[in-house]
């Protein structure tokens, strides 16, 4: 990863799988306790809030508006997807609208950061959270890419329950390719916007993601994604980790760099779209009202390991 980062030690790449298998750890216990659930994205918020005004915690993220935007959205995405999964709400057709919005407006915040990069930040600055970023076009690419992501969610009307114990949220017709496209998005839009930091918030959370939706629980990503993001908010705004010589590994801030991630971005999500539009001329299928890859073994799989 030496084009991308610099300062990746050998304790540094320790501490990073640590980083990863904590929150995939908490990730996988509170998926499968309600009580710990309720502890950890109810309870657990408002002890960190009072400590952080009163200073006893405190990061410089904790210090903007973004910051408190990104974890209150993380912290509503996971409340309405717990109601969906432990209450009579998830039985409801509408409760369906929920997840694709509470998604769509997260990739529109990202969005906005990106192209508000590109406009404020023409060269290498510190941002107000402490944060140092370089505006580009790159910005704009992927820009779109996150436009994409928004356009390319389908068959959210099958999003149900899975009949297991741990009773996940799951989204059948999510399948492996838009997965894929949004951590490349995502991942990218930290590396330019949250650059610093995008080693832990952008390819940490999202590795422990793919790791929650491949290995402990197929068809539940987006849940998996809005824990793990959560959780991270919540330890970003409370802790200055940063500060640990083993958390300095950062971006080369190469313009090459940031123009070769944004278009793999960019050309990825096209291909995501395109395929999205094919399927639907192919089945004829509206993304609006029903799932449109109900054909693909992904889809197939998913329903079959949730025992739908």
């Amino acid at each position: 990863m030496g084009f991308l980062y610099e300062n990746l030690t050998f304790g540094s790449l320790v501490v990073l799988i640590l980083f990863i298998s904590v929150f995939l750890g908490i990730n996988e216990v509170t998926r499968r306790s309600k009580l710990i659930s309720i502890l950890s994205f109810c309870v657990l918020p408002v002890v960190l809030s009072i400590l952080i005004f009163t200073d006893v915690l405190g990061s410089p993220t904790g210090k903007t508006w973004f910051g408190w935007v990104k974890v209150i959205s993380a912290l509503i995405g996971v409340y309405g997807f717990m109601l969906i999964r432990f209450t009579r709400l998830g039985n409801k057709k509408f409760a369906s609208l929920f997840p694709v919005t509470i998604l769509s407006l997260n990739i529109a915040e990202a969005v906005y950061r990106e192209f508000e990069v590109y406009a404020s930040f023409k060269v290498m600055e510190t941002d107000p959270s402490g944060v140092v970023v370089l505006g580009g076009l790159w910005n704009i690419m992927n820009g779109v890419a996150g436009i994409l992501t928004i356009v390319t969610l389908t068959g959210f009307v099958g999003i149900t329950v899975s009949r297991d114990k741990s009773r996940d949220m799951i989204w059948p017709d999510m399948t492996w390719m838009y997965i894929i496209g949004y951590t490349l998005w995502n991942f990218t839009y930290v590396y330019n916007c949250i650059s610093t930091r995008s080693m832990y918030a952008g390819f940490g959370i999202l590795t422990a993601a793919l790791i929650a939706e491949y290995v402990f629980k197929r068809g539940a990503w987006l849940q998996h994604r809005a824990q793990i993001l959560t959780l991270y908010a919540l330890f970003s705004l409370s802790i200055d980790y940063q500060k640990s010589e083993y958390f300095q590994v950062i971006p080369t801030y190469s313009e090459h760099v940031l123009y070769m991630i944004s278009i793999i971005s960019l050309v990825f999500n096209i291909g995501v779209f395109v395929y999205m539009m094919s399927t639907i001329t192919k089945y004829k299928k509206n993304p609006l009202k029903e799932e449109i890859y109900t054909h693909t073994s992904y889809y197939k799989k998913t329903i079959e390991a949730n025992n739908l």
